[in-house]
């Protein structure tokens, strides 16, 4: 802390101020470059640059709730208020991909990478070198669909890498992307597209930590606020407000029930299976992940293929199987004449030849490479002492593979028939049709080929006799079912080794609804603990401590008005509890008479920054504000003991040790304005925003 014989140090300079069309609700710093993402009112994303030059603006059509970045600043994702989390390319904000992993508003989003660096190449087994390419060129993009402009799909441009760079995440480092929705429910993706686990704090039993008392809870009633993973994925941290209460089963047996504590709750989720199989892991989702995108590119080349309307059905039938009965033919030939009717052969080998471009160039390609993909993860499934364990089922993928060689078998069978079609122009029925048909048709086989076919069973060939009568569309909807099935095992095997390890309830709210939905500035990170050495697995979880900031309301039963809770070391208070002693630290700090905290960050080096408006009776427009620096190592955490019954609020410990903030004392900006959420702050440069209320500009600080 500052004496008043030293100079004070202001910490941040004012750039300058820049007008904004509509007030902006949401904004962050990208981790490794100078580029600022904010959201407007009317649900924009705008990307500027530090000098405030406007890279791009893009408009998802619907609410944007919650925002953030990808690691490595390469991608932003987006959530949305009907459940579904877009992800962008930094470069133009095109669309790279759309996951619906939740049914309503994606409230907390939050990405987070590996933190463990191994220094020791010899044991560094978390790089995981794809071997496709090695033997196939490229994989094949989205056709083109009749009428669509590039981006249309949601897929890039074929003149465009970040797609292709999007699931060939074998030089990533592992990754995670954890969503959090307004009823409860929270998603992790591995790198962002392969959703890996799913849980629902309403169904979370929350166990006592302490020897003493042996009862479970539950969350009723429910929102999450914010959801934040570890730097070593080993925990998450989840802040969310509702009733806790103890489990009704062991409240019938005569154990005190706890029941009402209504208020702001701090949830610590295991996640360790993250880090304990991530190698494994990474393995799977990298092969998913592209056999997704696959599926994807061979749902539409099958779409380009068949046209499902009327006018177009019939111009299809003429042209890719020349569909002409006898009269149909001498109607032609008496109408064109013969010229005509040559001129109409030269269309239908050019539809022919289209067509068989888009099963050379995308569907067969995919088809093969989702064979080779499907081998390897065959080859994975059967190393059961690692892979079993994370959910890699060895009968089902075995199954997922046989239906993806059965696709590769039906684009050949196709690929035949369209080569005859095209060599001969005129059929009494249409052969190309049946196999494109959506609907279930027997396609007529020989009972020759059938009985070879059955007879291959014996020697080890596909179980499945019958796949020479169904439609190319129809195996790959069987194709795509299995890979559903296979894929769905890990995930649900991981979502339930995610466990609700402990909870720290924090203060209380009123029991009326609208103290429920009130939004707390809060702000949770996690900090290089230097005093503990990291060169084990054993201690690897230790090598990071959690800081969780939060205004605690007015409205608040504690006797404690106009104050921010800090408390640290919540994670490893959990895990050191003991029967005599249990604690953890944590700090009330006081603000300034005069001021209430508006937006509040944390910054890398292990500051606290504070965005405070001035009281006043008059409009918020009028009146002054501060931004206010305060360094965590210095402040004079109180231990909290834990040792006692969870039926307690555990910040009523601190109030006889508030530390009271002074303006004149700590390092403070005025800002001869009033200002409004939200706070955003980089840690590459020390920069942050905040932005007037009155004339809707945005102020930009540097530090």
């Amino acid at each position: 802390m500052e004496t008043d014989e030293t100079p004070r140090v202001l910490p941040f300079q004012l750039q300058f101020d820049k007008p904004v069309a509509s007030q902006i609700k949401i904004a962050e710093w990208n981790p490794e470059k100078d580029l600022l993402a904010m959201v407007t009112e009317d649900s924009k994303i705008l990307l500027h640059r530090f000098n405030w030059q406007r890279l791009w603006t893009i408009s998802p059509g619907r609410c944007i709730t919650s925002l953030c970045w990808r690691p490595d600043g390469k991608a932003i994702a987006v959530g949305l208020e009907d459940g579904t989390i877009s992800l962008h390319d930094v470069e133009n904000g095109k669309l790279l991909r759309s996951l619906k992993s939740h049914t309503v508003a994606v409230v907390s989003l939050n990405w987070e990478e590996d933190g463990q660096v191994i220094r020791d190449d010899s044991v560094n087994n978390s790089k995981y070198e794809d071997r496709t390419s090695c033997f196939f060129p490229p994989a094949p993009r989205v056709p083109r669909m009749p009428g669509l402009v590039p981006g249309d799909t949601g897929f890039m441009d074929d003149s465009e890498d970040s797609f292709r760079e999007l699931s060939n995440s074998s030089y990533q480092r592992f990754n995670i992307l954890c969503s959090g929705d307004k009823d409860g429910s929270i998603c992790f993706s591995i790198f962002g597209i392969f959703p890996i686990g799913k849980i629902n704090i309403h169904k979370l039993s929350i166990p006592t930590p302490f020897a003493n008392e042996q009862a479970t809870y539950r969350l009723l009633n429910a929102s999450i606020s914010k959801v934040a993973l570890s730097k070593d994925l080993c925990h998450s941290i989840v802040m969310c407000s509702g009733e806790l209460n103890q489990d009704e089963v062991e409240s019938q047996e005569g154990q005190l029930g706890v029941h009402g504590m209504r208020g702001l709750h701090c949830l610590l989720l295991d996640t360790s299976i993250f880090w304990k199989r991530k190698n494994e892991l990474h393995q799977v989702a990298q092969q998913a992940s592209n056999i997704e995108d696959l599926i994807e590119v061979i749902r539409t080349s099958l779409s380009v293929m068949w046209l499902d309307s009327s006018p177009q059905e019939e111009f299809l039938g003429l042209l890719g199987g020349a569909r002409t009965s006898p009269p149909v033919h001498q109607f032609l030939v008496n109408s064109l004449g013969e010229l005509g009717v040559k001129r109409v052969s030269k269309v239908v080998c050019g539809a022919g030849k289209e067509l068989q471009h888009v099963v050379l160039d995308h569907l067969q390609p995919s088809a093969e490479i989702i064979g080779f993909r499907m081998g390897e993860l065959r080859g994975l499934s059967r190393w059961r002492t690692r892979f079993r364990g994370i959910g890699l089922d060895e009968t089902l993928i075995n199954n997922a593979t046989e239906k993806s060689g059965m696709l590769i078998v039906q684009v050949e069978r196709f690929m035949r028939v369209l080569s005859s079609v095209v060599q001969q122009f005129l059929y009494d029925q249409d052969p190309v049709r049946p196999f494109l048909e959506l609907s279930e048709v027997d396609i007529e086989t020989d009972m020759e080929t059938l009985q070879r076919v059955r007879e291959l069973v014996h020697f080890g060939g596909f179980s499945d006799c019958e796949y020479l009568r169904r439609t190319l569309s129809e195996e790959f909807q069987q194709m795509e079912s299995s890979f559903k099935e296979a894929f769905l095992m890990p995930f649900t095997t991981i979502s339930q080794k995610i466990l609700c390890k402990d909870v720290l309830p924090l203060f209380a709210l009123p029991s009326s609804p609208a103290s429920m939905s009130v939004t707390v500035p809060m702000s949770v990170t996690f900090y290089k603990d230097a005093s503990t050495a990291m060169s084990s697995y054993q201690t690897h979880e230790h090598g990071y401590i959690d800081y969780i900031s939060f205004q605690i309301p007015g409205d608040s039963s504690l006797d404690i008005a106009n104050c921010i809770g800090i408390s640290k070391g919540f994670m490893h208070s959990s895990s050191n509890i003991t029967e005599d002693s249990a604690s953890l630290e944590a700090v009330l700090l006081s603000v300034p008479d005069g001021y209430h905290c508006v937006d509040l960050s944390l910054y890398k080096e292990g500051q606290i920054v504070l965005l405070l408006n001035e009281t006043t009776a008059a409009s918020e427009s009028f009146g002054e504000s501060c931004m206010m620096i305060v360094q965590a190592n210095d402040l004079p955490f109180v231990s909290i003991s834990r040792s006692s019954c969870i039926n307690r609020w555990n910040l009523n410990q601190l109030k006889d040790s508030v530390m009271y903030l002074q303006l004149e004392n700590e390092k403070v900006r005025i800002i001869p304005h009033s200002v409004v959420a939200p706070l955003a702050v980089s840690g590459i440069q020390r920069r942050s925003l905040c932005f007037r209320c009155k004339k809707t500009c945005l102020g930009l600080h540097t530090g």
